[in-house]
């Protein structure tokens, strides 16, 4: 499963022992990524003008890590900074995905939602999952070496 959310903080608040349920699974052998922006970045800084909201992005990111940090070094949970997907989140669980494009001048909570199945070779679905890819291949490691996390 991959969260590729730039901030995905609100994970944490809606689903009560989500870390419990990550480590459970990855015990299992499930594969736990995390995609997130870079609260120190640029573009953080922008967007956050951007959204003008109290409760900014840089805050938001760093309850995910507050939270990813319980967790960090169970085999199978990983994460990593983007560099940019700034304005699309994906939740990937095989083959259903959630898409939010967010939209200008908004926050995620405020963005449509769209549920993917995956039904076909090089649909819309493995579009997502190459442009996820290339992102989490790209990225940075958030605790260093990523190789504890890798399945």
């Amino acid at each position: 499963m991959t969260f590729a959310g730039y901030t995905n903080y609100f994970l944490w608040l809606e689903q009560a022992q989500f870390g419990v349920s990550l480590k459970r699974k990855a015990a299992q052998g499930c594969r736990v990524r995390f995609l997130l922006g870079d609260p120190e970045s640029e573009l953080t800084r922008s967007r956050e003008k951007d959204e003008g909201v109290a409760l900014t992005l840089s805050t938001r990111i760093r309850v995910t890590l507050s939270e990813l940090e319980k967790i960090k070094g169970q085999h199978g949970i990983d994460a990593r900074y983007s560099g940019g997907n700034a304005y699309l989140s994906v939740f990937r669980f095989d083959d259903d995905m959630i898409v939010t494009p967010l939209l200008t001048h908004n926050v995620g909570h405020d963005a449509p939602t769209l549920h993917l199945r995956r039904h076909q070779d090089d649909g819309v679905f493995d579009r997502f999952v190459s442009h996820v890819e290339e992102l989490w291949n790209r990225g940075t490691a958030v605790w260093g070496d990523t190789h504890h996390g890798q399945a």
